[in-house]
């Protein structure tokens, strides 16, 4: 994983071209990402750097993060992300991540937390095929059909896609292009959608794949 900024999911919006194309558009707020600690070979086992970003008042932090932010000699954020790096960074505990670390057009991932939707059958949530709606079938128009095999393994398998909690789950959506970064306003314009409600914390990083 490359070095990469954390930022705050606002909405939606779109861009006109100068030929009129409408482009849709994913706002996400990236305010100085600070950086907390510095973790290398030698000391840690891998290379990495913590950061955190946000203003949060110290009466909504745990003792953990307490001392870690105390520790590095910066203000409490809201919450504390781990960037792992193939070799030792030259960064130092205290200093700021900038949207300079990215540019228009650069190729991205975006990670966050997908929208919670509840439970969910299995029909909205694998897209599988309803039953019958005719004469004959009774109350099973939406259900799961059948989950097990005979007397071997006599068992339902593991994995199997069953009815349950849809969505809230870690998500990364892969190869989006930044349209435009407005540094006055600390706004990164992504194309297209990107995971997790409005508000949601989302991390950044450079593609680690390209599109044929």
């Amino acid at each position: 994983m490359s070095l990469g900024l954390v930022g705050r999911k606002c909405g939606m919006t779109r861009l006109f071209t100068e030929e009129g194309e409408s482009i849709p558009v994913s706002v996400v707020q990236i305010l100085p990402n600070r950086v907390t600690r510095v973790l290398n070979e030698q000391s840690d086992g891998y290379s990495a750097v913590q950061v955190t970003t946000g203003d949060v008042k110290n009466s909504r932090v745990n003792k953990a993060e307490a001392g870690q932010f105390k520790k590095a000699g910066v203000e409490a954020g809201r919450g504390l992300w781990e960037f792992r790096l193939e070799e030792d960074s030259d960064l130092e505990v205290g200093s700021d991540l900038s949207l300079d670390i990215f540019e228009a057009g650069q190729k991205i991932d975006v990670r966050g937390k997908s929208i919670g939707k509840g439970y969910a059958g299995v029909i909205k949530r694998y897209n599988f095929q309803m039953q019958d709606a005719t004469h004959g079938n009774s109350l099973s128009h939406r259900a799961p059909g059948s989950i097990g095999q005979c007397q071997t393994p006599g068992r339902v398998l593991k994995g199997k896609k069953m009815s349950g909690h849809m969505g809230d789950e870690r998500v990364t959506t892969q190869n989006l292009e930044i349209v435009k970064i407005d540094t006055d306003k600390s706004v990164v314009l992504i194309k297209g959608a990107i995971p997790g409600s409005k508000n949601s914390d989302i991390v950044i990083t450079p593609a680690i794949k390209t599109n044929k």
